[in-house]
């Protein structure tokens, strides 16, 4: 007794089609959700009240520094100003806001008394070269890729516990393109 076993080109193109497609569909979805992480990596961010803190950073420091510096932007979606009074981390004995400048030549660098006000529906960048914070007595180096705790205080929104990427040594945290 002989079996004849047929199937048409359709049927096999129509199932290899469909299957092709199906395919394509979970590989195009598995590359938006990659897409979507590193983006996520990229540009973390943190919430509080009104308050959002973008892309916390720091860069990696050589053997026996001292001090590291931090950088984020302060974005307040709200109708009325906050202030940033306090900054706290592991990764040193203490942290402090500092501000950059310069006067008849000379650079400075100084701590900001009182605080830091964040207008309402507005934002500050805390960024190499004006405010930015400073560890000071680090107990240990910021290294590239890594990240570490900090809790920030702010006098409305209360606190928030946020993570600073550490970066190369020479880098400008995705703010190249801001430098003037």
């Amino acid at each position: 007794m002989s079996h004849s076993f047929r199937i048409s080109a359709g049927t096999l193109f129509g199932r290899t089609l469909s299957r092709f497609k199906a395919d394509l569909g979970i590989a195009a979805l598995a590359l938006a959700l990659v897409f979507l992480g590193a983006q996520a990596v990229l540009a973390h961010e943190f919430k509080v009240g009104d308050l959002e803190i973008e892309h916390p950073w720091s860069r990696a420091t050589p053997a026996g520094a001292k001090v590291a510096g931090g950088y984020f932007t302060i974005v307040n979606k709200g109708s009325t100003p906050d202030r940033l009074l306090s900054i706290s981390s592991d990764v040193s004995e203490k942290a402090e806001l500092h501000q950059m400048g310069v006067k008849d030549g000379v650079m400075t660098m100084r701590p900001v008394d009182g605080g830091l006000e964040v207008p309402a529906g507005g934002k500050v960048a805390l960024a190499p070269g004006g405010y930015h914070l400073m560890f000071i007595g680090l107990k240990r180096q910021p290294k590239q890729g890594e990240k570490f705790a900090a809790t920030l205080t702010f006098e409305k929104a209360g606190t928030v516990n946020i993570e600073f990427a550490v970066e190369g040594m020479g880098e400008m945290g995705g703010m190249d393109d801001h430098a003037n």
